[in-house]
């Protein structure tokens, strides 16, 4: 404690001598040599905080942090299960809406034709989800060409032109124009695989072309000349994007070995015919709902450019209470469908075992701190957001109360429990935000909220912040 001592009289003195050569200062505002000796002189080494030190210092934070009380009341008993069968994996990339979105119509085709496994191509609609973001991209320049370069719009779609990051109703939009294939038709490349290079390549020539466009406003040049230039644009957007991930088929030929080892007939499909053969399920019949606690709730919001294709649909939503959220995903469960759902994972979340559960890191208590917020206060003041998408594939209920949800992963089977998480209740409570389900499971009154006009939100909207990322 004298060595300590010693320490900190040495350097506030030294910060005083340098503060001679400084300008002057507010006292009551900057972190003057006054505060900080009183901040240096208030902090006691105490026994607690030498072994945190000493333990922080020489160990990662949440292996010291991870709650063996929660640990030790683990399992991964669910009495009520949805069949799913083999994990996917997005690899380095930001698609996790995307095979959410497929891995809930995954099962749909395993168990209609009876497969031992079936994976859609997500390399294929990586491939028009980019295309089109790069169109969305070059319209919104044009929309906006008179705006000044930091106008905050415009700073917005400039920051990240051509985002991995979307949203169930981009996998509307996308099924609904392009259609689905079989993985093998189309699989994974390495740039799909890892998305990072080919992005900043692309987005390098969009941030190009946008810069064109607008030379081209000055110019006075008018909509329609700078949309045939758009064309060219596009043009080289497609020939980078099929080096990178292959050329996309518009018809295919494909047979299937059920699990009875039984070989259909070979068939030529176009993609299109593919999904109304194979999947036959409206989409149109999915609905969004979410729970912003920061936000009214029985209102209809819309989220400005969220949408991919440029004629397609934003994210919108009914904002409901979470417990009527959560008694509308344990219906769809107990009726074996699985559900899509958006969620913060960076709270109270551990890989290695597959958990989430509120209170899995323990950090009040290791820095002697308060950490709690609200929910509400989490989103405004941009601690929380909806960063990933995954499915529910089973629920464990006592006395017909949900314990934990089960949940399908996109991050490959050597993550969590060979590729999924126990997800406890309460952690449902805190950082699920959004599921996605059928009409039917809906409650009149709610499906009347969608019919409202939207209020429509602002992209860089808290909640919605990582969306593009």
């Amino acid at each position: 404690m004298k060595r300590l001592s010693v320490f900190l009289i040495a350097f506030v003195s030294l910060f005083l001598t340098a503060s001679v050569f400084t300008t002057s200062y507010a006292a009551d505002s900057s972190l003057s040599p006054d505060l900080i000796m009183q901040i240096c002189s208030s902090f006691q080494l105490d026994d607690h905080t030498r072994a945190m030190r000493n333990s922080v210092t020489n160990n990662s934070i949440n292996e010291l942090a991870l709650n063996r009380d929660i640990l030790n009341g683990h399992n991964e008993i669910f009495s009520n299960k949805v069949k799913t069968k083999g994990i996917t994996n997005q690899k380095q990339s930001g698609r996790c809406w995307l095979f959410a979105g497929l891995n809930v119509l995954r099962p749909i085709v395993i168990e209609k034709y009876n497969l031992e496994e079936f994976e859609f191509s997500q390399n294929y609609l990586t491939f028009w989800d980019k295309m089109e973001k790069a169109n969305t991209f070059l319209e919104t320049i044009i929309e906006l060409r008179d705006r000044e370069l930091m106008d905050r719009k415009m700073v917005f779609f400039l920051r990240t032109p051509l985002p991995d990051g979307g949203y169930w109703e981009n996998v509307v939009n996308l099924i609904g124009k392009y259609g689905v294939v079989p993985k093998n038709i189309m699989p994974e490349t390495s740039s799909s695989e890892g998305t990072a290079l080919m992005n900043r390549v692309i987005q390098r020539k969009l941030r190009v072309d946008a810069v064109k466009l607008r030379q081209m406003y000055e110019a006075e040049k008018d909509i329609e000349q700078m949309r045939k230039e758009k064309q060219k644009m596009l043009a080289d957007v497609y020939k980078m994007l099929v080096i990178n991930l292959g050329q996309p088929p518009e018809q295919f030929d494909w047979q299937y070995e059920d699990a009875n080892s039984v070989v259909s007939e070979l068939k030529t499909y176009t993609p299109k015919s593919f999904y109304e053969e194979f999947v036959a399920v409206d989409l149109r019949e999915y609905i969004d709902l979410y729970n912003d606690s920061s936000k009214d709730y029985g209102n209809h919001y819309e989220v400005e450019g969220t949408k991919n294709l440029y004629d397609g649909e934003n994210v919108h939503f009914a904002n409901v209470d979470i417990r009527t959220l959560k008694n509308i995903a344990l219906k769809a469960m107990l009726d074996d469908q699985p559900v899509w759902f958006g969620a913060d994972v960076g709270k109270d979340q551990d890989r290695e075992h597959g958990i989430m559960a509120v209170g899995l890191y323990d950090y009040d208590s290791i820095f002697g701190v308060d950490l709690k917020m609200t929910k509400a206060q989490r989103s405004l003041y941009r601690e929380s957001t909806v960063n990933h998408a995954m499915v529910f594939t089973a629920v464990d209920l006592k006395s017909e109360k949900p314990v934990k949800w089960k949940v399908e992963n996109s991050w490959g089977d050597e993550k969590g429990s060979k590729g999924y998480w126990t997800l406890y209740d309460n952690w449902f409570d805190e950082n699920v935000y959004s599921i996605i389900v059928k009409k039917n499971y809906v409650p009149d009154d709610i499906l009347k909220v969608l019919e409202k006009k939207p209020i429509v939100l602002p992209p860089w909207d808290p909640i919605w912040s990582d969306i593009r990322n």
